[in-house]
């Protein structure tokens, strides 16, 4: 623990759960969305998908440029 790991925009992210790894099995809301809580928490979130499927919530509602705002929004820290 106690380690930082450095966010897109260049700061270092630190939090209670920085220096834990988390992988994401979920799809649809609710699972996504936990996990992202724990990246905000400073988790490190890998998200594994099925092959060739994806996850659901990725093509519902409106998309653009192949994501809809609930896959992104849900899915940050990933």
């Amino acid at each position: 623990m106690g380690q930082r790991r450095q966010s897109e925009v260049g700061s270092y992210v630190t939090g209670p759960l920085t220096g834990y790894r988390v992988i994401d099995l979920t799809t649809m809301i609710a699972g996504p969305f936990a996990t992202m809580l724990l990246g905000d928490q400073g988790a490190d979130i890998i998200k594994v998908e099925i092959r060739g499927r994806g996850d659901h919530v990725r093509a519902t509602a409106n998309q653009q440029a192949g994501f809809s705002a609930s896959f992104l929004n849900n899915n940050r820290n990933k």
